[in-house]
């Protein structure tokens, strides 16, 4: 198995725990829990291939992931019950799959020798739109969006982190084992400790 395949298996696994979470959350059926996990597990790396022309799709190539994201689904669906706070679990994965899903973004792009720009976008872009398509669907405020927390920007710090890991250390392991700690450092932080980046305060005209 490659890293960049495991990376993906990885991913799907983890966005596709919090889907069946969010299903948990909305009280869906069994039906709604595979739906959901199944769409945030292959959301962003569909969106990659596609934008990359990366044919064929990774999942239509190889649907392993969509047998981890029902696996994962029908796990949740008989245990979620058992978990004190499910949102708070949620997140916290959520920030996990983040970090791997960037690492497996920008390791596609770098593996097809893309410019730092489209590095930097496939990262972004594979961990985040997963989790958006999930809470869009689900009628709940994006995680990606939340008032001045650090998702997009430990986004783009990981994949940024993954292109100077990839240009100055030999080994191979060394860009996706920096994205997931750079992104997932960040959005940690920004959950523990409330890391913040200032937001937009609107001002009144001057008279």
């Amino acid at each position: 198995m490659t890293t960049l395949l495991a990376l993906d298996y990885a991913a799907a696994l983890i966005f596709a725990l919090t889907g069946a979470l969010t299903a948990s959350r909305a009280q869906l059926d069994i039906i709604g829990f595979f739906f959901l996990a199944c769409l945030t597990a292959v959301g962003g790396g569909t969106l990659r291939d596609l934008i990359l022309d990366r044919g064929p799709v990774f999942w239509v190539a190889d649907p392993t992931p969509l047998a981890i994201a029902c696996a994962a689904a029908l796990i949740v669906f008989f245990t979620a019950h058992l978990l004190e706070s499910r949102l708070k679990v949620l997140i916290w994965l959520d920030a996990l799959a983040l970090g791997v899903a960037v690492a497996a973004g920008a390791g596609v792009a770098m593996a097809l020798d893309q410019s730092v720009p489209i590095v930097l976008v496939m990262g972004v872009a594979t961990g985040t739109f997963g989790g958006l398509m999930r809470d869009v669907v689900a009628n709940e405020v994006p995680l990606v969006l939340k008032q001045g927390e650090l998702y997009v920007t430990a986004a783009l710090a990981g994949a940024g982190a993954a292109v100077i890991a990839g240009a100055f250390l030999a080994h191979p392991l060394a860009p996706p084992i920096a994205a997931i700690a750079t992104s997932f450092g960040l959005r940690a932080g920004s959950l523990a400790f409330g890391w913040r980046l200032p937001v937009y305060r609107p001002r009144p005209p001057r008279a």
